[in-house]
């Protein structure tokens, strides 16, 4: 039978699958709506859906799940690539629910007001292109710890 730890772990793994992978298909999405342009509000929308509705809460319970087998393996927060891993974490959130959250709804409204070729509707997208890689950038740094578990 698997311990508190392993289903803890399993929970982990599974949540972090899921919040990656819909993170990962966002770029495709992208992609496909623009070369499709009247398709573009869908794709943003769908992507709006998978982020408030799959990924952001997956991400909220790789937290509760990681700090739960911490303290079940009793092993120190200090730990460089916890404590380093949840710094990141924090950048995340605070990147994603601060800029790239707020940037994808307004990207929808003024795609849906004046279109794809408005000059605010195109700021919205790089910024929002932008501020996307760098947190799958942060997110991959993340990952690379919880799976290395490097020491200093």
């Amino acid at each position: 039978m698997p311990t508190l730890y392993e289903w803890l772990k399993f929970a982990h793994v599974l949540l972090a699958i899921i919040a990656v992978g819909f993170n990962a298909s966002y770029a495709i999405w992208l992609a496909r709506a623009a070369r499709h342009p009247e398709r573009e509000s869908f794709a943003l929308r769908t992507i709006k859906t998978l982020d408030d509705r799959f990924a952001n809460p997956a991400y909220g319970l790789l937290l509760v799940t990681g700090l739960l087998m911490i303290w079940n393996a009793d092993i120190p927060i200090s730990t460089f690539w916890i404590s380093t891993s949840i710094g990141i974490y924090v950048g995340v959130l605070l990147l994603g629910l601060g800029v790239y959250t707020p940037t994808l709804r307004k990207q929808i409204r003024e795609l849906e007001d004046d279109g794809p070729r408005s000059p605010a509707y195109q700021r919205l997208s790089t910024r929002g292109t932008v501020v996307g890689i760098l947190l799958g950038v942060m997110v991959v740094v993340i990952v690379f710890l919880m799976v290395t578990k490097p020491t200093l």
